[in-house]
């Protein structure tokens, strides 16, 4: 079984995690969710999840792809973790799967594992680099690393992840469930 590995902290973008969680997990994806402060995370809209565990627990060796969900001010801890920043770095090594949405990408450009096509929440762009930025996709796939633009884009992103992850038939699969 495929396993997805999501950090979060507070303020993270509800729509794009729990779009994610939701569809990788219909899709049969283990998906474990990672705090950086505390269990019981509060989203940018006071929305309150509970993960599954801290991210110090958490080794790269167990998981396929890490993606980093948007927000503020998720996304700028996510950037400043060192072991964020770690487990980027380790899964751009062994060449797996990366992927962020929104305002995280600028968390990829800080580890640098940003290859050179992306996207991002717009107007993000200008934190990370203007060279390489499309704005009018919504997820740009560069070698391992996959980009989305936000919350609108999320249930595409979640799809595409399950593509990448499982096959593109079980993406269409859930996608006709979904009625997307």
């Amino acid at each position: 079984m495929a396993k997805l590995l999501i950090p979060i902290s507070n303020g993270f973008e509800e729509i794009e995690a729990i779009s994610i969680i939701d569809i990788c997990r219909r899709a049969q994806i283990e998906v474990t969710i990672a705090a950086l402060e505390n269990l019981q995370t509060t989203g940018a809209h006071n929305i309150k999840i509970e993960a599954d565990c801290m991210i110090e627990t958490i080794s790269e060796n167990d998981f396929d792809m890490i993606v980093l969900p948007g927000g503020l001010p998720n996304a700028f801890t996510l950037a400043k973790s060192e072991k964020i920043i770690e487990l980027l770095k380790q899964f751009k090594e062994k060449n797996k799967n990366i992927g962020a949405i929104c305002a995280a990408p600028f968390a990829l450009h800080t580890a640098d594992v940003l290859n050179t096509n992306y996207t991002c929440y717009p107007s993000f762009e200008e934190k990370i680099r203007l060279d390489g930025y499309q704005n009018s996709d919504h997820f740009v796939i560069d070698g391992k690393v996959i980009t989305s633009r936000g919350p609108a884009t999320a249930m595409s992103f979640a799809l595409q992840i399950v593509e990448i992850l499982k096959d593109k038939e079980t993406s269409k699969k859930i996608k006709k469930e979904l009625l997307a």
